[in-house]
């Protein structure tokens, strides 16, 4: 009396939330995913043997993002330095 069934014994169970998708009025169902697959494109270039790391293989914009990132690192490393001896040195009364 306590326990309830654990298969619904009704077969009118509300649709799940997570996992359905309605497509967009309009388009057929080989239409719902309008861009191209980029993917096996993208594996020949990451798995190409040039020497590069695989953080420069996309080109100038992978080097400018890498040289940014370098740059504000060893930026804020300098700056946390000059920071710390500044604030190690007594305040003169």
């Amino acid at each position: 009396q306590g326990l309830k069934p654990l298969v619904p014994t009704e077969s009118s169970a509300p649709d799940p939330i997570f996992g359905t998708s309605k497509r967009a009025p309009g388009l057929s169902a080989t239409d719902t995913y309008l861009g191209t697959n980029k993917v096996p494109d993208l594996q020949k270039v990451f798995q190409r043997s040039d020497g590069l790391p695989i953080h420069l293989k996309r080109g100038y914009p992978d080097r400018m993002l890498y040289r940014t990132t370098m740059a504000l690192t060893i930026g804020g490393t300098f700056y946390c330095l000059v920071a710390l001896y500044i604030a190690s040195q007594p305040k003169n009364q």
